[in-house]
């Protein structure tokens, strides 16, 4: 079983920053791709950042610029920086990670979500 636990989020004012973490811990043979998704009320969820395991990354247009993510393999955690964070960027923020508990099986697992609030 493979738990990824998310820590960071909170209010902020418009223009302020955040850090997102997530750990990931368990059954753990590998980890591919890892990243953050998002969702905001009445919206889908949409993928923000993505980064592979050999640290090529992805973002969504809206963020470009104004988030970071990276990885660090050894402690098997994501994290994502926002800066310049706006009322729009408020939404839950779930990681993910595409983990493998044996050399030939994978699946993505989910952490619970933290809530990030843009607000002044």
């Amino acid at each position: 079983q493979v738990q990824l636990v998310e820590s960071g989020g909170g209010l902020v004012q418009p223009g302020g920053s955040l850090r997102l973490s997530c750990a990931a811990s368990g059954s753990i043979f590998g980890i591919g791709g890892m990243g953050w998704y998002r969702q905001a009320p009445g919206k889908e969820r949409e993928l923000v950042a993505g980064i592979s395991s050999g640290g090529t990354t992805n973002y969504v247009d809206s963020v470009k610029g104004r988030f970071t993510i990276s990885r660090d393999n050894a402690k098997k955690m994501v994290q994502l920086q926002m800066n310049s964070l706006k009322p729009e960027d408020t939404a839950v923020y779930y990681c993910y990670a595409d983990v493998r508990t044996t050399p030939t099986i994978s699946s993505r697992s989910w952490g619970q979500g933290t809530q990030v609030t843009v607000s002044s």
